[in-house]
């Protein structure tokens, strides 16, 4: 078993998304089963704030922390837009095309169209929640989509983007926030391909997926053919995300109900990440 190769999957969920999976890395480490140190691991809008945040050698216990004290919580951005109007756009554009690609074109024009704040102030915000701002020497794969042809560009070490700017990208919620212009190309939510861009682990012998959201149609995790593990939040957790996943308020109560379920699941975890 020693030889496996393991993934860990993080994905997309907004702010109550980074701390939920904040807190059930925490809750799984304080259980004896510390995931980070997987081969790779695959981070997708909020997934890549937590997958830079986890390879950034800060210890996990310190991670949480920032997220349930509010003297050591970073500035965050209220989003102008209600989730529940975003969602009925998003839910109009699936509706309106059976082809995935088009709907993601769609989604783009969307993004590009939308009125935000600038760029610069919400990379101010990724920047903020990063510990540190170079790549780690681990394979970290972070997922964004091209806004103007919809198609997925995974960000890595290697890709000659830097982290900050490859983080700001993924989470880049299309009529939410700005897209992230790179080498002249506008970017967007890795989450409008899948909520956790699973698939991307295709090869690896075992693959843990933390889903704060899950994901519309077929989930993304069925395509894999190794010991596949999902975790996705609980009733206590979604009660914790509140009607705004968006929210900034939520970061304490989603870390907290987060922590509790990585320890619930400890033992189901650890039976199959040898």
């Amino acid at each position: 078993m020693g030889g496996d190769r393991r993934a860990l999957v993080l994905g997309g969920g907004g702010i109550a998304g980074i701390a939920w999976e904040t807190g059930l890395l925490a809750g799984l480490a304080d259980a004896g089963v510390d995931v980070t140190t997987a081969d790779r691991i695959i981070g997708t809008s909020a997934g890549s704030t937590v997958g830079a945040q986890v390879t950034s050698g800060l210890p996990l216990a310190e991670l949480l922390a920032r997220q349930t004290d509010p003297a050591l919580q970073t500035p965050e951005l209220a989003p102008g837009v209600a989730t529940e109007e975003l969602w009925e756009r998003l839910q109009r554009i699936a509706e309106s095309s059976g082809d995935a690609a088009e709907q993601r074109r769609e989604i783009g024009a969307m993004a590009l169209a939308a009125a935000t704040v600038p760029q610069e102030r919400r990379r101010e915000v990724i920047a903020a929640r990063l510990p540190v701002h170079e790549w780690p020497q681990r394979d970290l794969v972070v997922v964004a989509a091209n806004a103007l042809t919809g198609e997925p560009r995974l960000f890595g070490r290697d890709s000659g983007v830097g982290l900050v700017d490859a983080v700001s990208a993924s989470c880049a919620v299309p009529g939410v926030w700005p897209c992230v212009t790179i080498d002249g190309v506008p970017y967007m939510d890795g989450g409008v391909r899948t909520m956790t861009n699973a698939d991307l682990a295709a090869g690896f012998d075992r693959v843990l997926v933390l889903a704060p959201m899950m994901e519309p149609g077929e989930p993304a995790w069925t395509k894999l053919d190794g010991v596949v593990e999902v975790i996705i939040a609980d009733e206590a957790s979604l009660a914790a995300f509140g009607s705004d996943p968006l929210d900034p308020a939520v970061r304490a109560p989603a870390a907290e109900a987060g922590y509790a379920q990585g320890r619930a699941v400890a033992a189901r975890v650890a039976a199959m990440w040898p």
